[in-house]
């Protein structure tokens, strides 16, 4: 064990003890909650009791646990003799058990008490009335699946008849309770296979321990019952069982039952199919099965022909996103994925106009066709197959190629058949032009999948029709907000390839396409509706963001009436809107910062004036959003240089920091402190310091000169006042954020000499009014008139002062309790026991906590 585990471990065991005071507490809340005269404890307090004592027996051995604490058995014990106990607490009961029957030894020592057979047992809980709520079935399969860890706890269970009840959980009407069962099967199924010593598996039911042979049985049955009900709970099972387990016995497993799930492709009375893709695709992903030829891989391709197109799609998707399956497999899962394309572009074109996507020979279409030409299920059906495309298109590493340019073509047809502009050539394409005419879904599908398009190459020869469906969407009125919002993030996607796109390379085709998009974006800003101005906004800063470097883009944005727009809108009545607009005008700022005096088209850009528009709105704002987006638009300015001079940039920053230390929101007040993080930086690497000095390199004359020119521009912008206030701030992180700041000036500001000069220097620091200030911070965020003015003899604006604050004041104990929890005395194992107490009622209304 490593150092750092071991303190990690010393640090757990003292947080998680069981201290004097609860174990002398311990027992009356066992009492209590086992006292059915008593009101029920809130679910919340059991679950943190049953998590502290989780957490004691990893700690601590289990068994010691319990015999140090007899009241654990005892609570037990008298649970156990209820009549008719609460529902919840038997739940809390069982969980408990199980909890310390994980411990082998703890079991042996429950199992001889008499209780584990008494709460798990058929004789037991299974047969009391309160069996029907599902909170304590639900509890017997966790209290079960938490002591599954050893072989006596599973013959335990197996003898018991415990098997045949979880049997039965697996159809419980409680789907959680259903699903619970059926992951503690897989579980059980694991431990007995790999726990016990056998020969190598076989077929044959003897190669098998003796819990395998029942639970693999009973999976027999039930995929032979005819059944649905029994069939799905099987195939479940199966699915999550070789999601989990990669063991080689897997595939011996499977052999036995390979035969009977392959029918259930063939057999049409059975409804089980749709169960079968995520099954097969689990197994895929196996090495035991990725591995093999022949008969997995041929059960996939049958299962590809079989199943329908909405269950094989999954399936197809999960096929061609893996790295190692046979070509054969992987053609016949594309061929499922791009069938609904391929007959979307024979549906909108003459027969010999366009071959499609897929050769007729190797695929029937009739299904698909069958399905787009149907109202129920055309839309379902193409943003199913979207939505896999984009899910593709997302991966970094394709395993497969894509036929980018059909695709395309493919996603721009489905938009023109939506917006109602494509003369559909066919019966089928006018079936589908009825269906999709203002469908939202498959609108909002496409652009998505558009846009994840974008991002691959060898789409260029069919670009021009995609900028003109896009443009059509930006400017019809019948555009939804959310549409809309999807078609202005495809466009920015695709205007950012412009200049890499072969049919592109023209100046004027350029320039014509850019002055198309701010026409359109012009009548969008001036929109009565605020979601699309605030769409409008949010897709100028992304333009801005990827194309700004380009004059084309630049000369075409300036010369419009985009600019002068976007700022009218720092006035808008929606808060939202208003936020946006300060983020876009302050990245039109990173263009015009480089702009020559002389105006770019005729307009004239006034920095200064844009300055003092977001100051204006950052001091007066009414709401929190447009006051945020200023402090991140300053910050953003300070990091790409657009403030200029370096004295004007302090007082820039001074500014900021003096409105934003009173505001009322604590993101504005912490995104200043990352305003003066940059500036810190910034200013100590141009005076050739860096952000986390060494001892040695401190330590030179000319290192101590600049520190001197850091420190003075530091207080004549006022920081030190913002940072020592911020650290008293009622939300924690500002505080923390502001403690990390100071931390790292006084690593780059004091050389460690200093600071052993200063914290002895006693009456030097009590002259400048540090004692006083270092007593005002502990208080934190109790600390009342925190001086500001120079009260109390503390000049935030004086270099000594500052220099001896920064080496006097305990800034590491400061951070430490400022990363303090702010419950983490209410998280106390004591404290939760004596809020039991009080919930029940047994202890005086002082005692308990009060938060």
């Amino acid at each position: 064990m490593s150092a750092w585990q071991a303190w990690f471990v010393a640090r757990a065991r003292r947080r998680f003890a069981m201290s004097r005071e609860c174990s002398q507490l311990l027992p009356r809340v066992c009492a209590a909650l086992a006292d059915p005269r008593q009101p029920g404890s809130d679910d919340t307090c059991l679950e943190k009791l049953l998590d502290w004592l989780r957490d004691l027996a990893e700690l601590e051995p289990t068994l010691n646990v319990v015999q140090d604490n007899p009241c654990l058995t005892e609570f037990f014990t008298s649970v156990l003799a209820l009549p008719e106990p609460s529902p919840s607490i038997l739940s809390f009961t069982l969980r408990l058990a199980g909890l310390l029957a994980a411990s082998e030894d703890c079991f042996q020592h429950l199992q001889q008490e008499n209780l584990l057979f008494r709460l798990f047992g058929t004789g037991g809980t299974l047969n009391r009335a309160v069996w029907e709520d599902a909170s304590v079935r639900s509890g017997w399969v966790e209290g079960v699946h938490s002591m599954m860890h050893h072989q006596p706890a599973l013959h335990f269970l197996c003898n018991s008849g415990g098997l045949d009840v979880i049997f039965t959980l697996q159809g419980d009407p409680s789907l959680f309770v259903a699903s619970a069962a059926s992951q503690l099967l897989v579980h059980m199924l694991t431990l007995s296979v790999e726990s016990e010593p056998t020969t190598p598996l076989g077929e044959k039911d003897c190669d098998w321990p003796a819990c395998t042979q029942m639970i693999i049985k009973h999976i027999e049955d039930s995929l032979q019952s005819g059944s649905a009900s029994h069939i799905n709970q099987s195939l479940k099972l199966l699915t999550s069982l070789f999601g989990s387990c990669r063991a080689t016995w897997t595939e011996v497993l499977w052999l036995r039952i390979a035969k009977k799930v392959e029918s259930f492709l063939t057999e049409d009375s059975v409804q089980t199919r749709h169960m079968l893709a995520d099954l097969l695709l689990n197994m895929s992903r196996s090495p035991v099965f990725c591995d093999t030829e022949g008969s997995f891989w041929a059960l996939v391709t049958s299962a590809l022909e079989h199943l329908t197109p909405v269950q094989a799609g999954p399936l197809a998707v999960g096929i061609l996103s893996l790295h190692k399956c046979p070509q054969d497999v992987r053609i016949q899962a594309m061929t499922v994925l791009l069938q609904p394309m391929d007959c979307i572009l024979r549906a909108a074109s003459q027969p010999l106009e366009y071959a499609g996507l897929l050769d007729e020979s190797v695929s029937d279409p009739s299904t698909v066709e069958s399905l787009l030409s149907s109202k129920s299920s055309c839309a379902s059906l193409l943003c199913q197959t979207l939505a896999h495309l984009e899910k593709l298109l997302s991966l970094i590493h394709l395993p497969v190629d894509l036929p980018y340019t059909a695709l395309l073509r493919s996603f721009v047809t489905i938009l023109q058949f939506c917006s109602g502009l494509l003369i559909p050539a066919t019966s089928l394409g006018s079936k589908i032009s009825q269906i999709l005419i203002g469908c939202g879904r498959v609108q909002k599908s496409a652009l998505d999948v558009l846009a994840a398009l974008s991002e691959r190459k060898g789409c260029d020869t069919v670009i021009g029709s995609l900028f003109d469906i896009l443009l059509v969407y930006l400017e019809s009125p019948n555009t939804s907000p959310t549409v809309l919002k999807k078609s202005f993030q495809a466009m920015s996607k695709w205007l950012a390839r412009l200049p890499e796109m072969s049919c592109f390379n023209n100046q004027w085709q350029t320039e014509k396409i850019l002055q198309d998009v701010f026409l359109v974006l012009q009548k969008r800003l001036c929109s009565p509706c605020w979601e699309v101005r605030d769409s409008s906004l949010e897709f100028l800063t992304s333009l801005i963001k990827s194309m700004r470097d380009q004059d084309e883009f630049k000369e075409s944005l300036l010369s419009s009436e985009v600019p002068k727009l976007t700022e009218n809108l720092l006035e808008d009545p929606e808060s939202y809107v208003r936020a946006s607009a300060v983020t876009a005008v302050g990245h039109l700022t990173f263009i015009t910062h480089s702009l020559p005096e002389t105006p770019v088209a005729g307009i004239q850009y006034n920095k200064e004036d844009t300055t003092a528009k977001l100051q204006d709105i950052l001091s007066t704002d009414p709401e929190s959003f447009p006051r945020r987006a200023v402090i991140s638009i300053f910050t953003k300015w300070l990091k790409q240089g657009c403030t200029d001079q370096a004295e004007d940039t302090a007082q820039f920053v001074s500014r900021a920091i003096q409105t934003v230390e009173r505001d009322l929101d604590w993101e504005v007040r912490i995104g200043g402190l990352e305003l003066v993080e940059v500036f810190c930086v910034q200013t100590l690497c141009r005076a050739g310091l860096p952000k986390y000095p060494s001892a040695a390199a401190s330590s030179a004359v000319t290192s101590s000169i600049q520190q001197n020119e850091s420190l003075q521009i530091f207080c004549q912008a006022k920081l030190f006042k913002f940072l020592f206030w911020s650290l008293c701030d009622y939300d924690k992180p500002v505080g923390q954020k502001a403690c990390d700041i100071l931390l790292v000036l006084r690593a780059s500001l004091s050389p460690s000499g200093l600071l052993k000069d200063c914290q002895g220097a006693g009456d030097l620091s009590a002259g400048h009014g540090i004692p006083w200030l270092q007593r005002t911070l502990r208080q934190g965020s109790l600390a009342q008139d925190f001086p500001t003015d120079g009260g109390n003899g503390v000049d935030f604006e004086d270099p000594e002062s500052m220099m001896l604050a920064l080496g006097t004041i305990d800034l590491e104990e400061l951070h430490d309790e400022l990363n303090k929890s702010s419950d983490h005395i209410e998280k106390s194992p004591q404290s939760l026991l004596e809020d039991i107490l009080a919930t029940v009622g047994t202890i005086d209304e002082n005692e308990a906590d009060c938060y």
